[in-house]
């Protein structure tokens, strides 16, 4: 079965990474859980900047895990670069969950704590890690060699030559 085991060795490296990208998630999901609750029973802080303070502690651990571990093989782009991008393309993947579940909610009438469960942590959770994985691979964690815009998508000076 000569087509499947090239199939394999073509995408062996793409699940190693999906394996380590999965476990740091479920790392920063704990990390999240246990900041959330540490602040709002512990410390008694208010729910939104417990869960405020909670994402960011737990995007940190992510952005730093992917980073050292997920795709420690690539290219460093500086932290500054990537840590925004990271941040930014999270945030991208939060509207994603939210807009599973407001189109759930709101659109389809599908209320309840299960149906809310079900499109906020299920649906919209696998969609929106589906695109943070694709998104770091592409603009955060660069394969090695690629050429890094600053800027990407912003018009260049003129005295700045564009990229071949």
């Amino acid at each position: 079965m000569p087509v499947l085991s090239s199939l394999s060795a073509r995408f062996a490296h793409l699940v190693h990474e999906l394996a380590k990208f999965g476990t740091v998630g479920a790392a920063a999901f704990m990390v999240d859980i246990t900041v959330f609750n540490l602040l709002r029973l512990g410390v008694d802080l208010g729910p939104l900047t417990s869960k405020t303070l909670s994402v960011v502690a737990a995007a940190t651990f992510a952005y730093f895990g992917n980073r050292h571990w997920t795709w420690k093989h690539r290219d460093r782009t500086g932290l500054a670069r990537e840590y925004a991008l990271f941040f930014l393309l999270n945030a991208v993947g939060l509207a994603i969950a939210l807009g599973c579940l407001a189109a759930s909610h709101y659109v389809l009438g599908l209320q309840g704590a299960v149906a809310d469960n079900v499109s906020a942590n299920v649906v919209g959770l696998a969609l929106g890690t589906t695109f943070r994985f694709w998104s770091y691979r592409k603009w955060v964690f660069l394969p090695v060699g690629a050429p890094v815009d600053q800027f990407p998508g912003l018009p260049r000076p003129e005295s700045e030559p564009s990229p071949s």
